[in-house]
């Protein structure tokens, strides 16, 4: 498929300014009527000298461009302003506002608001939030939040309000998923929710068209709790395959279907609609927006790589359904696997890939601990569980009657293919091996000291990831579970489904099926913690945190991990 950059580019608005001082100057009409703050703040992409800044405005003539000043200042009462500006929006880009604010001093934090410009002056009451530029030179460690998979009608985000209340947080991770593009029919996905009646999608059709995206995005960022996780620290974030579709990849998605008319329009609408609404720098002039790839050094402590794994070089994904071969009854293994463990398959494409080894390379020469790979879905190794085998049959048995029909063609579906080594997902890392390798290749030549965080899977996990040969750690993996999406223990309840893949899994540590939560994940230069921290309910906005497991991580001198250990 041949791709005009430009023609692309002008249809995500990403070919002119963005929001800022520069076009403030050329607006004639500003809208000078009183305006809102509805959606809050949210600061993103931080470096050692610069952070992005974001809100967005409410106005009563929509059709008007808006006009704002915006101030950052090293005290809450902004009585010490070290930066400071005017910026415009208009309908083009919703009415968002993103600054990329530069001059700033590292490992510093820094309070900004927003409030209405009228001629030139600020007026009205200020919108405002705290941020955090990221350390240089010798540094002592690094708190991060890692976040994802946040479906509004399933629940409340009182995992994003936790994290607003910890006492640090240097940045938030959010691996994807922010959105859902389901709609509000009683069928659709977390309809049957408790909290569904009060949190119903909006619009409450699947979203397809820009607006669509724009009014999604919009009731996503009108939540309480989600405003002050963004006011709290910046966000470092990356989309995953529900900013568009149910499983996207380079060429579609499972949940785009042919009556909702052209893929690439629709992607383009999503992207343009994601960058309007979140905190992340603007695509490169000369670049696709597709191509989120981006590093973020935190001192001599960490180097962070966001990769990007589905709109770029990913091919679609295998299904058992389609590619496993039926003969004489039994499922042609020996076939599928030749299909699996085809090279040509891919998560990324050929440009990122030598971004990456580059980045990793680089990151090791400077000494920097730890190399941290902010990343979409499971790494691990990870085959079908048999939960036949770890309950045992009368307990399995018990468990299978009280199953919704829906439910048991699956379960005992999982239960056979657990005979075989192949993965229980597909669409992770898992059914890409012969990419996953080259990732693995590109650690160990680096002698890396890796840790990869994951999302998508809405469970917990801990996990060793190994080297084929299975005599060397080549990394450790975090999992972090959803805020608020149902993963295999909701759908099960009272099943041990971590247990099980624990049992079946060499490489995995730890798994949780039904917690709701983020990892909190601190880094040393001589270790590396995880605590999986959880809220107690999703279906009451009152709740508690508690930690569910802390896993520490210590590197090996030539590479890779010495240890994972609970503790």
């Amino acid at each position: 498929m041949t791709i005009d950059r430009r023609k692309v580019l002008g249809l995500l608005g990403l070919s002119g300014a963005a929001a800022g001082e520069a076009a403030a100057a050329t607006v004639k009409g500003l809208h000078d009527g009183p305006v809102r703050f509805e959606h809050g703040v949210a600061s993103g992409d931080p470096l050692q000298d610069r952070v992005i800044l974001w809100t967005r405005v409410t106005a009563p003539d929509a059709k008007l461009p808006v006009g704002v000043r915006w101030d950052v200042a090293i005290d809450p009462d902004f009585k010490t302003i070290v930066r400071q500006g005017h910026a415009t929006t208009d309908a083009g880009r919703d009415h968002t506002v993103k600054v990329d604010v530069t001059g700033l001093k590292p490992g510093t934090e820094y309070h900004y608001r927003f409030r209405a410009s009228r001629a030139g002056e600020a007026v009205g009451e200020a919108v405002i939030g705290r941020t955090r530029t990221l350390p240089a030179g010798a540094t002592k460690d690094v708190v991060l939040a890692v976040t994802s998979c946040s479906l509004y009608p399933n629940g409340y985000f009182n995992a994003y309000d936790a994290i607003a209340k910890l006492a640090r947080v240097d940045a938030v991770l959010h691996l994807g998923d922010y959105i859902y593009e389901y709609g509000a029919a009683p069928g659709d996905y977390g309809m049957n929710s408790p909290t569904a009646k009060t949190r119903s999608p909006l619009p409450p059709h699947e979203i397809v068209t820009l607006a669509d995206y724009r009014q999604r995005h919009a009731q996503y960022k009108s939540d309480p709790m989600l405003q002050a996780a963004h006011a709290r620290a910046p966000w470092i974030v990356v989309w995953d395959d529900h900013e568009t579709a149910n499983d996207s990849w380079i060429g579609g998605a499972e949940n785009h279907q042919p009556n909702e008319g052209d893929w690439a329009t629709r992607k383009a609408a999503a992207l343009k609609a994601y960058y309007e609404w979140m905190p992340i720098r603007e695509a490169a002039a000369g670049t696709l927006p597709e191509a989120a790839w981006r590093d973020f050094q935190f001192g001599d402590v960490a180097t962070l790589l966001m990769t990007e794994t589905r709109l770029t070089g990913r091919t679609a994904a295998l299904d058992y359904g389609t590619d496993m071969p039926i003969v004489d009854g039994k499922p042609d293994v020996a076939a599928f696997v030749a299909k699996w463990k085809d090279p040509s398959r891919r998560m990324m494409g050929v440009d990122q890939e030598r971004w990456l080894a580059g980045q990793v390379q680089a990151s090791v020469k400077a000494g920097t601990a730890w190399q941290v790979l902010g990343n979409q879905v499971v790494m691990a190794r990870v085959a079908t569980p048999n939960l036949k085998t770890t309950m045992g049959d009368e307990k399995f048995a018990a468990l299978f009657a009280q199953l919704p029909d829906y439910a048991k063609e699956p379960v005992a579906r999982s239960v056979s293919m657990s005979a075989y080594d192949i993965p229980s997902n597909l669409d992770a890392w898992d059914g890409y091996p012969a990419d996953r390798q080259r990732v693995y290749d590109i650690f160990t030549a680096a002698k890396a000291q890796p840790i990869v965080l994951a999302g998508d899977s809405h469970m917990f996990w801990v996990n060793e990831l190994w080297n084929d040969a299975g005599d060397k750690r080549v990394a450790a993996e975090f999992g972090a579970t959803s805020i608020t999406s149902p993963g295999y223990g909701d759908i099960l309840p009272g099943a041990p489904i971590g247990e099980a893949f624990v049992q079946r899994n060499k490489e995995v540590r730890y798994s949780h099926g039904s917690a709701k939560g983020f990892v909190l994940l601190t880094l040393e230069r001589g270790k590396a913690t995880g605590e999986l921290v959880t809220v107690s309910t999703i279906l009451d906005p009152k709740y508690e945190t508690s930690v569910l497991k802390r896993f520490v991580v210590t590197p090996a001198a030539d590479g890779g991990v010495e240890a994972l250990k609970e503790g």
